[in-house]
């Protein structure tokens, strides 16, 4: 399907600058731009009540406790050295899935977050100095 649309000439450049930022053209910007807006907007429909600012940020800074990422850190330096059991290989894919977990729940606060502040992801990242890891 296909939908022209005339765009404001005050919104064309700013949407032209999202799209780049976003490194996508301005065409894709705006199908994503919509389809997140379509999402939310159903999400929203379906939800709970909307969660507060400070609950947010309290849920975005919710993680493993410091014994579970010493515990994670000693098996990962076990398995590197070649010396883990088959038992402690059980807890580390246990605590691997515990981190995967938490970081899922983590990026939906986020863009929750995000989308309360009606802003990017990227700028509420920025805004918490969190930085995305490095892929590779």
């Amino acid at each position: 399907m296909t939908i022209t649309l005339n765009i404001p000439s005050e919104v064309e450049a700013p949407l032209r600058r999202e799209a780049e930022k976003a490194g996508l053209d301005a065409d894709k910007y705006v199908v994503k731009a919509l389809r997140e807006q379509l999402l939310h907007r159903s999400q929203e429909a379906d939800s709970c009540p909307p969660k507060t600012e400070a609950e947010l940020l309290q849920k975005i800074n919710l993680g493993l406790s410091q014994e579970a990422w010493q515990r994670y850190h000693q098996l990962v330096a076990k398995r590197r050295a070649g010396t883990l059991t088959t038992d402690e290989q059980h807890v580390l894919i246990t605590l691997s899935d515990q981190i995967e977990k938490a970081n899922a729940e983590r990026i939906e606060h986020l863009v929750e977050l995000a989308r309360l502040r009606q802003t990017s992801l990227e700028a509420v990242m920025k805004a918490l100095g969190i930085e995305a890891p490095p892929y590779g």
